[in-house]
């Protein structure tokens, strides 16, 4: 476990580490520089720096948390890459599901896989499952979400790397949108950002502008419109002890 500084999460969790590139919002991986950054600290856990690792110890680490919490999972992974066995996505899958005072949000660049296992999963309510959507060239990822029975289903659209005017946003309850940070970021445009948030206005989606990014995103802010964007799904499931 570990507290997060995600601002639309509480916490991350990390049963699987790892991962390989597949589109243009990967260029840039925070999760790979962190990941190289933790095995070269002697971390055990990253011994094999990116590589996808299954870890077995990982997977009761929610069940040991008393207070409800939203937990991202897999912030440093991809759960539904090809090197992921489903026995293993299952296991995951059941800690979630014998949690329900948590809120775990599931975030994939592997919509196809996704969809392609979702019928052999138990979606309980708790279970919010999203796709990365960082230009129209993988705006696809939409359609097999959509075909997925999670009660919340959401788009990161982080880092945002080009305009995205023509959205299908039916059966999606939530849209995070961010621009890149680092060393070397990719410019966003704040006309790509107002088109994506009145599109959400206009479907009745939850939006969440999480930052203008940059070199020094701290300094940037994450004011749109002079306001700010937090909105979160408007069907969160009712929370109950474990």
């Amino acid at each position: 476990m570990a507290a997060s500084s995600i601002e639309w999460t509480e916490l991350t969790w990390n049963p699987t580490t790892g991962c390989d590139k597949i589109s243009a919002g990967c260029k840039n991986c925070y999760a790979e520089v962190m990941s190289r950054r933790l095995q070269a600290m002697g971390v055990p856990k990253y011994e094999n720096g990116f590589r996808i690792r299954c870890h077995e110890d990982a997977l009761d680490i929610p069940r040991g948390w008393r207070k409800p919490s939203v937990v991202f999972v897999n912030s440093m992974s991809d759960l539904f890459h090809d090197k992921v066995p489903l026995k293993f996505i299952k296991k995951v899958f059941k800690v979630m599901n014998e949690c329900p005072q948590h809120v775990f949000q599931v975030l994939t660049k592997r919509a196809a896989r996704l969809e392609e296992v979702a019928s052999e999963l138990k979606w309980t309510p708790n279970i919010w499952m999203g796709v990365s959507v960082e230009n129209e060239a993988v705006a696809w990822r939409i359609d097999h979400l959509r075909n997925v029975p999670a009660t919340v289903r959401f788009l990161s659209c982080e880092p945002l790397i080009g305009p995205l005017p023509n959205l299908n946003l039916t059966g999606i309850h939530w849209a995070i949108v961010g621009g890149e940070s680092g060393f070397n970021p990719r410019p966003m445009s704040a006309d790509w950002v107002r088109e994506i948030q009145r599109q959400c206005e206009k479907a009745d989606v939850a939006f969440f502008f999480k930052q203008w990014g940059g070199k020094n995103k701290k300094a940037a802010g994450r004011e749109l419109n002079g306001k700010t964007y937090d909105a979160m799904p408007k069907r969160q499931p009712q929370l109950s002890a474990a």
